[in-house]
């Protein structure tokens, strides 16, 4: 391990090997990539569309919901115009028919950790995803050096972003072309900085205000860009919606609009504006969130999470799987979502659950069958306007008694290699 390590207090299990995909797999996920870049691009189209009332303005103000006047008015910013995260992580539930994306993350943990394990394990394992330096190569290509903001909310990542600078710098052989600064930063900046924190988190980030003059002077180039409306996972209900059809229809092909439909869950928004008499939710064919709470568990196969901006809208926090909880927790937190829709708007999701298999674990110095779940990040690279670039995968492999998948001290992280057969 490094010696700052590359999570604060946290650990992890180890495997001898890094999880296996076959080619197709691994082919697929390539495509994923650019499909994933045109949906947040037509997501960023459809949101500025909105604001200036080219498209129903209730979808500019869903998204705007509970978040202060001055980030709405920074996010539409010409400053931005067409810019959306440079780095793109999905969340993949490996399923029995291939894969689910459980969300879309804009701000992503893991980036160092991934490529540490690329260092490690890559003179063993030369089929490793991305390739051996396909994380370092992919970071370094989004700026070719600058700063990484880190905020107080996100230190736990923070060993693993300095770990990530001191190596990109040592490849460079510059020292200092690539560096880590907390959220108190302040005086002189680089030309470019990657935001490694969520917008909700900007009233505790002193140095957001100097740094959003900066970047709006022309003087700093940031990303993810200050566009709040893009951290929502409201989105893929946004993508599901019958009236929007022939925008996402227009803006992704009838391609891509095809195979994101295989991998993006069915997801409704929980609002609790009441229904006609003849209306029905859809795919649910229930009259109203009454009945939903009321649902037995077997048909509670459904994930109810809260959309952005707010602190519980990370790493697992906020969320509730409808058929592992009672049936009194489940009307209430339902209850509770549907009591929050004003401000911090919330949303269910079909739930899809993780195959199991088997992978090799570290246990008390003797290698040991694990049985698990697996979700699978992989790291997409945006070097401006050009096609994402897949850099690697971070396996998660949790217990198999676990149904929402994270990381937790159980599960083995490894990173992803392609071998012929699958595994």
């Amino acid at each position: 391990m490094p010696t700052g390590g590359l999570f604060h207090e946290k650990s992890w299990r180890v495997s001898p090997d890094p999880f296996p995909v076959p080619a197709a797999f691994a082919a697929r996920l390539e495509k994923l990539g650019y499909q994933l870049a045109r949906f947040l691009d037509a997501c960023d189209e459809l949101y500025r569309l909105s604001a200036d009332g080219r498209q129903p303005p209730w979808i500019a103000e869903l998204l705007d919901r509970g978040k202060p006047a001055h980030l709405v008015a920074l996010g539409r910013e010409r400053r931005f115009r067409g810019e959306t995260a440079r780095v793109i992580r999905p969340d993949l539930v490996l399923t029995e028919k291939g894969f689910i994306i459980a969300e879309l993350d804009n701000v992503p943990g893991g980036i160092g950790l991934t490529a540490w394990l690329h260092d490690v394990y890559a003179p063993y394992f030369p089929g490793l995803l991305g390739g051996a330096d396909g994380m370092l190569d992919g970071f370094a290509s989004i700026f070719p050096g600058g700063e990484i903001v880190v905020s107080d909310e996100a230190a736990t990542y923070r060993p693993e972003m300095e770990w990530l600078a001191n190596r990109l710098c040592e490849r460079s052989g510059e020292p200092g072309r690539w560096r880590v600064r907390g959220a108190h930063a302040g005086g002189e900046w680089s030309a470019r900085v990657y935001r490694f924190f969520e917008l909700f988190d900007e009233p505790n980030v002193p140095c957001f205000d100097e740094l959003a003059g900066l970047v709006l002077d022309g003087r700093v180039e940031v990303t993810p860009p200050f566009k709040p409306a893009l951290e929502e996972k409201i989105w893929f209900a946004l993508f599901w919606l019958k009236p929007l059809e022939a925008f996402w229809l227009r803006a992704l092909g009838g391609n891509t609009l095809a195979a994101l439909r295989e991998v993006i869950p069915y997801t409704w928004p929980v609002d609790p504006a009441p229904l006609p008499p003849h209306a029905v939710l859809p795919r649910l064919d229930v009259h109203g969130w009454d009945e939903v709470a009321r649902f037995s568990q077997k048909q509670r196969a459904l994930i109810l999470k809260i959309s952005g901006f707010h602190e519980t809208a990370w790493g697992a926090r906020g969320v509730v799987l409808g058929s592992d909880v009672p049936s009194a927790e489940w009307a209430s937190a339902l209850r509770g979502a549907l009591d929050a829709w004003p401000d911090s708007p919330h949303l269910l999701q079909q739930f899809h659950p993780a195959r199991t298999l088997v992978h090799p674990c570290l246990s008390d110095d003797a290698i040991v069958p694990l049985r698990g779940r697996v979700r699978l990040c992989p790291y997409y690279f945006r070097d401006g306007g050009r096609a994402p670039r897949l850099g690697g995968a971070l396996a998660t492999i949790c217990p198999d008694d676990k149904k929402l998948l994270h990381g937790m001290p159980d599960a083995i992280l490894v990173p992803t290699a392609i071998v012929d057969d699958g595994g």
